[in-house]
């Protein structure tokens, strides 16, 4: 029977909970930093693939900042009430600061800071970054459904012509990503609006970024299935499904057109004529939220992430205190290497086991003395069944190779 990622925390201490932080809001333990921070690497390594340049933005902004971009008008309901700070002269009122629901209207302002030209473009901000959902209580769950949402957020500011190739690869881009962690993507969703007025834009734009999107699924390789009344409030999107093995359905990256924030923001750039124009906005998710990936990791693989992802990749046991300093030796040898080893020396060598296949650590090493005169170890490749006798700088090589390519599998 498959666990969920909260039955499997229970064991891997990857997150927790507390009354006093809040409903929604998850402490990431030692363990689970460790996974934040290895697909915060994955993102960026992406990103920069892409010719994505890094940003660092606020967490908060003024109401007006959300007003300007619509957020406010759609997704006040959804929002942080704003916190009023300060006052003015003659009892007059302060700026309201409000948590951001979105991270785009930030990436528009830096955008803005400077005119750019049509030589420049497309110009990709790339930041994985903080937003906040008000999320009601009764639909929290473990790290699927929070209030604080880190994401692999980017946004591409180009010319309408190059929409389209923009939009493919961030397509291919997270195609990329969900095929390094493992993760099925069982179908690309084309996401578009229905006959419900909330949508910002006119008709014409709507249909220019349809036309866009499905060139750019194309361009991809990509099968969509159109689904009406999925598109966000400012465009239409491309986005990557997941079905769990509940057969909860849930968008685990995404590609999306918006035309709403460079009219609202005037975002604009220095055409080839001299003149003004405006400037086109892609949303791309690679890796997507690490809340929800890291749930969806944990749920596939139920626990025993792949080495460049698991918080310990390697139990090392020595089998009794006359192994201490061999087992030492590879441990340091490991860490030179910028790998994640777990030295467990106490009680049983049995219970040290037990212990490690219950953290689901990929491999368990056991050093006795024979192991010692040979100068090898006695690994257990848990997740394949594998077990063998390797040297000890075999042992560090194959761990390092398996790391360094983002393995699914390690090759012996």
């Amino acid at each position: 029977m498959n666990l969920d990622h909260r039955e499997l925390n229970r064991d891997l201490a990857i997150f927790a909970t507390d009354p006093l932080a809040g409903s929604g809001l998850p402490l990431w333990l030692p363990d689970g930093a460790v996974i934040f921070a290895e697909l915060e690497r994955l993102a960026a390594d992406l990103a920069r693939a892409d010719g994505c340049v890094p940003v660092k933005t606020p967490v908060l902004g003024k109401r007006a900042l959300f007003e300007r971009s619509g957020h406010w008008a759609k997704f006040a309901d959804d929002m942080f009430p704003p916190m009023a700070i300060g006052s003015g002269p003659a009892g007059e009122s302060g700026d309201e600061l409000v948590l951001r629901p979105a991270n785009c209207p930030h990436h528009a302002l830096v955008y803005k800071a400077r005119q750019h030209s049509y030589r420049e473009l497309p110009i990709r901000l790339h930041e994985l970054a903080p937003m906040f959902r008000a999320e009601r209580s009764g639909v929290l769950s473990g790290l699927s459904r929070v209030r604080q949402i880190n994401l692999d957020d980017t946004h591409v500011f180009c010319r309408p012509d190059q929409v389209a190739e923009e939009a493919a690869k961030a397509l291919r881009s997270a195609l990329k990503a969900q095929e390094i962690l493992g993760l099925r993507v069982d179908y690309v969703r084309l996401s578009l609006r229905d006959a419900s007025p909330s949508y910002l834009g006119s008709v014409d734009q709507w249909d220019g970024a349809e036309v866009a999107l499905r060139k750019a699924a194309s361009d991809a390789g990509v099968e969509v299935v159109e689904a009406l009344g999925e598109a966000a409030f400012y465009g239409p999107k491309l986005d990557l499904q997941v079905i769990d093995p509940a057969g909860h359905e849930e968008t685990i990256a995404t590609v999306q057109v918006d035309f709403n924030q460079p009219e609202r923001f005037d975002l604009s750039y220095d055409a080839a004529d001299g003149s003004q124009q405006r400037v086109e906005m892609v949303h791309r998710g690679t890796v997507g939220s690490m809340e929800r990936v890291t749930a969806a990791l944990l749920d596939r693989y139920q626990g025993r992430l792949p080495l460049w992802l698991a918080p310990a990749q390697i139990a090392v046991l020595p089998v009794s205190a006359s192994q201490d300093s061999a087992a030492r030796r590879l441990v340091d040898a490991l860490v030179a290497e910028g790998l994640r080893p777990r030295l467990d020396a106490g009680g049983s060598l049995g219970g040290r086991i037990r212990e490690s296949r219950r953290r689901r650590e990929p491999l368990i090493a056991v050093i006795g003395a024979v192991e010692v005169d040979a100068g090898q170890v006695q690994v257990r490749d848990v997740g394949a069944g594998v077990e063998r006798r390797v040297d000890v700088d075999d042992l560090v090589a194959v761990m390092k190779a398996a790391y360094m390519s983002r393995a699914v599998e390690i090759s012996w």
